[in-house]
């Protein structure tokens, strides 16, 4: 009988998850749910508390670029590692803010680790899988943040109901302390390209494309960087982070304050989102595989953009209900299908590279997204143009993937 072989691809995969819920989950999600918390407790605005944000998103953005090409250079286990390493040890430190501007500090610090830790996690799915399989894996990977929300819509509000005067400072010290194990796993485990375990990657041809390789090897980071493919998908990957922010972050903020729900009740929709999304990308990323990138873009920003309509004009809790689900069903999509399209255009080698200036580029969408819809939310007293203004963006996405090129046919990456 043949003899069955598991292919340390799924271990990769499984590594990189784990990953994925320490670099966003943690390092970007749990300020969602702690939000309202830290906001009384530090005296914040509106306007202030998207700043914090918007920090996050800075020390992203000035990473993502970084760590992509670190990883093509170095080798993504390092970056990963030690980038995962920073991200603990600013979440630890955010327990210890006594200030507005402490406070920002530790997020863009966070920032910087989430994205030199998330972007070569996500591009790992490139060298390890074929370009037929791409977006199934890197479905598997964005559901990291999926895994963390239903992990962190019920335990923050336990930790905060537990500790009525510092609950939010134990739930920082909490998250730190589980991603330094986080960091500790992927250094143990995470290997850079399938050679290193004499395979090739999972789904490939026994033999690759002689042309294919040699045109990856050694890329040109500023040919890459110059390509009109990345800077497209980069576009329709800013309409997402500049939309998509606006609802996560004042998720929580929203029906606390304005919709008077209470914290365990917040919470619980989180955590629905999280249950939703858990294998949206895998559905997303499959469906991308057989119909197009762009299609599949098109279909997941449509579905978004309805989301956050409904989320802020279908003002009852049917209107939460359903904007949760629309939400959840496609939350971490486009990321995957985005990281995918980047492998299919510069093949595997070049990818971390490649999926860096599309994260940068996403990232100033996420960065100036919070203060405009704090100080929205600020000068109306309501998120309801916030929400509005996120639906428009993710539509004009929508318009901006029906232009992309079609996928390049699979070949042996």
């Amino acid at each position: 009988m043949p003899k069955l072989t598991f292919h340390y691809g799924w271990v990769i995969l499984v590594t990189g998850l784990i990953g994925v819920i320490g670099a966003l989950g943690f390092g970007r999600f749990a300020y969602t749910p702690i939000l309202p918390s830290m906001k009384e407790a530090l005296c914040l605005t509106y306007a202030q508390m998207g700043w914090i944000g918007t920090g996050n998103f800075i020390g992203y953005l000035f990473s993502s670029l970084m760590g992509g090409y670190l990883a093509t250079r170095i080798g993504p286990r390092k970056v990963i590692s030690v980038s995962l390493l920073w991200v603990a040890s600013s979440l630890t430190l955010t327990g210890f803010a006594d200030s507005f501007e402490f406070a920002l500090t530790m997020r863009i610090l966070t920032g910087i680790g989430s994205g030199g830790s998330n972007v070569p996690i996500m591009a790992l799915a490139s060298a390890w899988f074929a370009p037929q399989r791409r977006g199934m894996a890197t479905g598997i990977l964005v559901s990291g943040s999926s895994i963390a929300l239903l992990f962190l819509g019920p335990s923050i509000p336990l930790i905060l109901g537990s500790f009525p005067s510092s609950g939010w400072r134990v739930c920082w010290f909490f998250i730190g302390g589980l991603t330094f194990g986080i960091a500790l796993w992927n250094f143990l485990f995470l290997r850079n390209h399938p050679e290193e375990k004499g395979l090739k990657a999972f789904g490939a041809e026994s033999k690759p494309s002689p042309s294919l390789s040699l045109s990856i090897v050694s890329p040109s980071m500023s040919s890459l960087y110059r390509s009109p493919i990345l800077w497209h998908l980069a576009a329709v990957f800013f309409t997402f982070g500049f939309s998509y922010i606006i609802y996560m972050q004042y998720y929580s903020a929203y029906l606390i304050h304005e919709v008077h729900f209470s914290t365990s009740k917040a919470g619980q929709y989180l955590s629905l989102v999280g249950v939703l999304s858990i294998f949206c990308g895998v559905l997303w990323g499959s469906v991308s595989d057989r119909i197009g990138r762009k299609k599949g873009l098109a279909l997941v920003l449509w579905t978004q953009g309805l989301s956050y309509l409904v989320f802020g004009l279908l003002k009852s809790d049917a209107g939460y209900l359903i904007s949760t689900i629309l939400f959840g069903l496609t939350a971490w999509s486009v990321p995957s299908i985005i990281a995918a399209a980047v492998g299919d255009a510069v093949g595997p080698r070049a990818a971390p590279a490649g999926f860096g200036f599309t994260v940068f580029i996403f990232g100033i969408g996420q960065a100036i997204a919070p203060p405009i819809g704090g100080k929205i939310a600020d000068l109306t007293g309501s998120f309801t143009s916030a929400f509005l203004l996120a639906a428009a963006f993710s539509f004009a996405g929508m318009v901006g993937s029906f232009f992309l090129p079609k996928s390049p046919k699979p070949c042996a990456g």
